[in-house]
C-alpha cells in the first residue's frame, strides 16, 4: 500500500516568531471583503464591548492567539504571516465632532471596526503534491461580532471559526474538512479560546486527509455524469423539504454553481479533459474556488461542505453508492 509521505522542513527560526511574508499574497476569499494587516487593526480599529463594558475578544486577539498555538505546535516549522480579510465596517466618530458634516471629519475624529473578519496562515514547510498540484498546510479562522450578543455581559460567550487544513498554491483554494474545522466554537476567554484550538490542532490528522484527496486524483466522471451532477445541484435548492431531507446537503447557491459550469471549460487548472471527463481532484477544486464568492459568514462550511459532497460523489462513482446527484 502506498503511504504518504509529506515535506516538512525544519526551519531554525528563534531569531523571528513569524515570516514578514504574507500567507497568499493573492485573496483566499474575495466576495464583499477587503485586505488589512494585523498592526492596522491593532493601531486604527476600536474594539466592541459587552453591555458591561467589558471587551470582546479582539479580531487582533483571535489572530495572535492562533499565531501563539501555531508556534507551539510547529515550533520548527516556516509560519508565514497572516493574510486578513474584512467585511461590514462598522464607522462612527468621537463625541467632540458629533455635529460636523461628514465630509469635514479629520481622521483622528473618525472611528472604525469591522464586524467580520477572516484569516489563513500558511505553513509552507508543510507540503504534499497532488494531482499535480502542490499544497500547503494552512491554519486560519473567522469572526463574525454578529454572532455575539453584545447586549447581555460578556461571561456568556463569543464564538469562532477556527481550522487547519491545506491550501492549494496553484489557486489559493482552500482544502478544509470536517475534522479539521471547529464551527461555532463558543468560548468566554482567551485561554479557553486558546485550550480549544490546542486541541483541535494536536487532533488533526494530517495523513489521512492527504491521502483522502489523493484519492479525487483516481476517480474520473464521464462529461455526461458531469453534466447530471450540475443539473441536479441546481435542482437541489428547489426540492420539497421531505425529498430535500433524503439527500446529502449542500450548501452551494446558483452562484456559485453557475461559476463551476464555466470553469469546467475555462479554469486553466481544473477544466474537463478533451473528451469532457474530468477527476474529482479537478471537480473538487472547481468548487472551492467557486467558494471565494462567498461571504465570510459562510465561507469555511462551505468549504467543508464540498469536501463532503465530493467525497460522497466519490463513493458513488467507486463503490456503487446511491448518491441522488448521479442519479
Amino acid at each position: 500500500m502506498n503511504t504518504t509521505t509529506l515535506v516538512l522542513m525544519p526551519i531554525k527560526r528563534s531569531y523571528i516568531p513569524f515570516e514578514e511574508i504574507t500567507s497568499t499574497a493573492r485573496p483566499f476569499i474575495e466576495a464583499n471583503t477587503l485586505q488589512s494587516s494585523l498592526q492596522e487593526i491593532k493601531a486604527e480599529h476600536i474594539i466592541p464591548v459587552f453591555k458591561d463594558n467589558e471587551p470582546v475578544i479582539s479580531h487582533s486577539d483571535f489572530i495572535e492567539t492562533v499565531m501563539s498555538v501555531a508556534n507551539d505546535v510547529f515550533p520548527l516549522q516556516h509560519i508565514l504571516s497572516p493574510n486578513i480579510r474584512l467585511s461590514h465596517p462598522i464607522q462612527g466618530r468621537v463625541p467632540s465632532a458629533k455635529n460636523k458634516l461628514s465630509r469635514d471629519l479629520l481622521d483622528h475624529e473618525k472611528t472604525l471596526h469591522y464586524e467580520r473578519m477572516a484569516f489563513v496562515i500558511e505553513i509552507p514547510s508543510v507540503t504534499e503534491a497532488i494531482g499535480g498540484n502542490q499544497v500547503s498546510l494552512t491554519i486560519g479562522g473567522v469572526k463574525s461580532y454578529n454572532l455575539d450578543n453584545l447586549s447581555l455581559k460578556k461571561g456568556t460567550g463569543e464564538v469562532f471559526k477556527v481550522f487547519i487544513g491545506f491550501q492549494n498554491k496553484v489557486c489559493t483554494n482552500l482544502c478544509v474538512w470536517s475534522d479539521g474545522y471547529k464551527a461555532d466554537l463558543k468560548v468566554r476567554s482567551i485561554e479557553e479560546l486558546r485550550n480549544a484550538i490546542y486541541c483541535l490542532f494536536n487532533s488533526y490528522n494530517i495523513d489521512h486527509h492527504i491521502k483522502s484527496m489523493k484519492t479525487l486524483t483516481n476517480c474520473n466522471i464521464s462529461e455526461q455524469q458531469f453534466v447530471q451532477l450540475i443539473g441536479r445541484c441546481k435542482l437541489y435548492q428547489y426540492l420539497p423539504p421531505n425529498m430535500k431531507a433524503n439527500v446529502p446537503f449542500l450548501s452551494f447557491g446558483d452562484t456559485q454553481i453557475s461559476a463551476i459550469c464555466r470553469d469546467y471549460y475555462r479554469d486553466k487548472s481544473f477544466c474537463r479533459n478533451d473528451d469532457g471527463s474530468i477527476n474529482l481532484w479537478k471537480v473538487y477544486n472547481l468548487f472551492t474556488e467557486a467558494n471565494k464568492s462567498s461571504y465570510i459568514d459562510t465561507f469555511l462550511d462551505r468549504s467543508v461542505n464540498a469536501f463532503q459532497f465530493i467525497e460522497g460523489i466519490k463513493n458513488a462513482v467507486r463503490h456503487n453508492q446511491a448518491n441522488w446527484f448521479l442519479q
